[in-house]
């Protein structure tokens, strides 16, 4: 039997067609979760097909997260397709890096639409049912951004601290029914996203984490992972930090 124990669970996750998401993605399918993939594209589709090559249960959807009104209809039609879900992994998210002296109302509001926003819509949708359920684990994909903030990110950073509002109030809403939300805020990860940046940015990076490297996605689908289990049954609210020892 895993550790972890994820047999007979459905396990939702956004952004889930490449980086941090894939890597959840495929580490909650290893310990024996039902997926269901979401991505913007049809790279969940994709994602979800290379699961089932590997012998697990997968499905793939391509879902604006940002659209209120199509993730409210969406989430009916998962839920009656599954009759429950157990996990919620709320990771997708954007970028759309500039100062603010030269950032403009589209780079903030398609940040914070997707990052934050997005997380509301998914978690709402599924919220009655979740109640009535009386069970649950919802993991919301923060940053440490959302913690110390950065130059060049007052979007991405006001979404991602929103995030952590967003989960400390969903789990004193929701755990007299059970149900378990916490978040996680990856440092620098090395995935699609942080590859665009400059070898001078990355080592500047490199020498503020006292572990010295950088990040595998793996370490952040790890931690989930836990979080998703019955391990983490008595935490909840929590905001549990993978980045190397970078914000001490």
């Amino acid at each position: 039997m895993s550790l972890y124990n994820l047999e007979n669970k459905v396990a939702l996750v956004t952004g889930a067609g490449r980086g941090i998401g894939r890597a959840i993605a495929l580490k909650l399918a290893s310990e024996g979760a039902t997926i269901v993939a979401v991505s913007q594209s049809d790279t969940a589709v994709k994602m979800a097909e290379e699961i089932k090559a590997l012998g697990q249960k997968a499905e793939g959807h391509a879902l604006n997260v940002a659209d209120f009104n199509a993730v409210q209809g969406w989430g009916e039609k998962v839920w009656a397709a599954h009759g429950r879900l157990d996990i919620i992994v709320n990771n997708a998210g954007v970028t759309r890096d500039t100062l603010l002296m030269k950032m403009n109302e589209d780079d903030w509001d398609t940040v914070m639409d997707v990052n934050l926003k997005g997380a509301f819509n998914i978690t709402k949708a599924f919220t009655r049912p979740l109640l009535k359920q009386r069970s649950g684990k919802i993991i919301n994909i923060s940053s440490i951004v959302g913690l110390i903030g950065n130059v060049g990110q007052a979007n991405y950073a006001a979404s991602k601290a929103g995030l952590i509002g967003f989960t400390k109030s969903c789990a004193r809403e929701f755990a007299s029914r059970g149900i378990n939300v916490n978040a996680v805020c990856p440092g620098f990860i090395d995935t699609d996203m942080t590859s665009k940046l400059s070898q001078e940015i990355k080592e500047i990076l490199l020498a503020k984490i006292p572990l010295n490297r950088f990040g595998d996605a793996n370490d952040v689908a790890n931690a989930v992972c836990f979080l998703a289990s019955d391990l983490a049954a008595y935490m909840t609210g929590q905001v549990i930090t993978v980045d190397g020892g970078m914000v001490i």
